[in-house]
This record gives structure tokens, sequence and C-alpha cells, in this order.
């Protein structure tokens, strides 16, 4: 049999990976009718591609992008939204991934592995999270996918730009920081910090870091706190022995607790049977029916870490949830919810509370509703 010529080979493969590299630019842009604000432009294109051309220096590498770009355009499988503006953003201009069943059928068992993963592992956030972003099945933007929290949401503190771009840079080289900090006591000091991971909790991110020549703790710094950082390229980021982010939340630390697990017995009611039902507070919940005549729906056991946040929940329940055990925090709940009641004239309130029902009939008032939110009842 007559061997093809080296050079058709070759040329194969060029075309090959000159297709695929197409695909892959038209996969990540954003479905038509994306808002100008969530297309893509060509140096984000190149972050998140780059690989695909080579070793080239920067530059060359956003000249091949743009060559690549403009054949799209032509072939009518992208277009640029602000056709007159600078930088040019780009979007899809089919009008679905579904007009071509080849590509959606490997899209959608995509999907399928993505939501099969982290559903088993009850990690629906972090489906949320790749959903948007995943080179492969970018299918839902900034306009079909929000994630917002279940708790009241604070404004984020203002970081310094710069020392949070350390931070990054640092993260990602692996290398040790040179910090000036400010603590909650308004206290300022410097150190040699050793870059392990970054979580945000809430409205504030949190860097875990060694601090100067220490093996542990691991310590966590608020980035909005930090005044001053400096990348030390020179200095390798030492890696604290045993550390796992994952591990880290799951005990607690990122709470600022100390990783102690404790069982915790509950009686609850109202609007939290529900929400224990489905959303449990650990692998190893267990639930029993409460007896009859009992002011509480269920109790509940499950082994948590002992943290801030668990006390703040806790107390935000009201009187849906009863403390049984461990003893010290029961007690602990008891004296808050002391204090807090001391705070307000609770014989005044009960006899408000009797009368209720006829101030209700003339005018508006507020009401808790069935979750347990404040809501405005007018009558």
């Amino acid at each position: 049999m007559r061997q093809r010529p080296s050079y058709s080979r070759a040329m194969d493969a060029i075309l090959h990976k000159r297709y695929e590299r197409l695909k892959r630019i038209e996969g990540v842009l954003p479905p038509v009718g994306a808002a100008e604000a969530d297309c893509r432009d060509p140096q984000w294109l190149l972050q998140r591609l780059g690989d695909a051309y080579g070793d080239a220096d920067p530059k060359a590498q956003l000249r091949a992008l743009q060559r690549d770009l403009r054949d799209l355009v032509k072939q009518g499988r992208i277009a640029a939204v602000n056709p007159r503006g600078k930088p040019l953003r780009y979007r899809r201009h089919k009008e679905d991934l579904k007009e071509d069943a080849a590509i959606w059928s490997h899209t959608l068992q995509q999907i399928r592995d993505l939501v099969g993963g982290v559903a088993k592992a009850r990690q629906l956030d972090r489906l949320w999270q790749q959903l948007p972003t995943n080179d492969e099945v970018p299918l839902l933007d900034g306009d079909r996918l929000r994630i917002v929290p279940d708790s009241l949401r604070l404004r984020p503190p203002a970081a310094n730009p710069d020392a949070l771009t350390a931070v990054i840079a640092a993260l990602a080289q692996g290398c040790a920081l040179e910090v000036k900090y400010e603590n909650a006591e308004g206290e300022r000091k410097g150190a040699r910090i050793h870059p392990q991971a970054v979580v945000q909790r809430g409205p504030i991110p949190y860097l875990f870091a060694l601090k100067n020549d220490e093996d542990a703790p691991v310590r966590l710094y608020a980035l909005h706190r930090m005044i001053k950082a400096t990348v030390l390229p020179e200095v390798p980021a030492r890696k604290a022995q045993g550390f796992n982010l994952d591990q880290a939340i799951a005990e607690g630390r990122v709470d600022f607790g100390q990783g102690t697990m404790i069982a915790l017995e509950l009686r609850v009611r109202g609007y939290l049977t529900t929400i224990l039902l489905d959303c449990p507070l650990s692998d190893d919940q267990e639930e029993a029916d409460e007896p009859e005549g009992s002011d509480f729906a269920l109790r509940v056991t499950a082994t948590v870490p002992s943290t801030g946040q668990l006390l703040r929940w806790l107390l935000g329940a009201g009187d849906n949830l009863e403390v049984v055990a461990p003893a010290d925090l029961r007690h602990t709940v008891a004296v808050q919810a002391a204090k807090m009641a001391g705070l307000y004239d609770v014989e005044g309130v009960c006899a408000e509370a009797a009368n209720s029902a006829q101030r209700d009939s003339c005018r508006g008032t507020t009401a808790v509703t069935e979750n347990g939110e404040m809501s405005l009842r007018q009558t």
C-alpha cells in the first residue's frame, strides 16, 4: 500500500489541531444574546486557552488568537458585540449548542458527569461555581445564574488592591510573602508568611498561611487587614504538613475554631423541621419524632465542629430550637438568650402579645413568617 507523504500527515495534524483550537474558542464564549459585560475579549481568552498556542511569546500568541477570532467571525460561528470597541468582545453566533446534535450530546454527557459527582457528595455549590467557568460546559452565564447567601448580606470590606494582587501571585507561584498587617485591635506588625490557600467566609476573604519560621499552626489572615504585601520570588513558600483546605473547612477552622467536634443534640420545630430533613447538619445526622404532646416535632443528633458560626446559627433559630446537649453549649445558649431578653421589656412584650389580635384588626403589624423571616402583615 502506498503511504501518504510525511508532509501530508503533518498537514493533517496541523489542521486537526487548528480545528480543535477553534472549537475550544467557540466553546468558552457565552451564548448568543449574552450581555456585553459577559462577553470575552482576546486577553481573557488567551489566559484560558494560552496552552493551545504553544510556547510562543505572549504577543505572538495574541496575534495567532486574533487570526482565529477573525476566521470564526467570517465563518459566522462567533460575533463581536462591540464592533468598534476596544477591546473587542465576542460571543457565540449560533442560536444554541443544540443546533449541533453531536456537540450537544457530548456536552450533555459532561453535564451528567459533573452533576453526578457533586450530587453524591452533596456539593451542589461546586456545581454552580463550575458551570459558568468550565471550558467544556460554559452553559450558564451571569444572566442565568446567581449564588446568594442564606443570611444577611454584609458589604465586603475595602482591600488594598496591591496587597491582594501580591497574595494571588504568591499563591500561584508558590512563593513567600513579606507583609505588614493590622490586627483587629489596630496593632500593626510585620511578618514573613508562607501562603497555603485562600477562602472567603461571608464577605471577608482570608489567607491560610504559616508565619515566619513556624511549622504550626496554620494561621488565618484577613486580606483586608493587609496594609502591604511583597512577593518574595526567591523564597519558596513552605508547605504546612498535613494541611488540607477541605478538611480545615470541615473542622470549622475558617470560623476560627480549633477543629473540636461535638455531639450536638437538638429539639426542633417549625421551619427548622423541614430544613434539617432536607439539609442535614452532618453526614451522620439522625432524626427521631418527638413524643406525642411534645412542644417540638423532631429530636436531631449530629457531629459538628464547635465554632462561633454554630452558636450564631443556634441563636438565630430563636424558639424553633432547643439545645439538649452538650451541656456546656446548652448553658452558653441559655446565658446568651437571657442577656438578649434583658435588653427588652419582656413583661411588656408578653402583655402586648395578649392583645395582638385586637391590634391586628385595625392596623398593619410585623409578623414572623413560617421560615423565620420578618414580614409586614397589613389588614
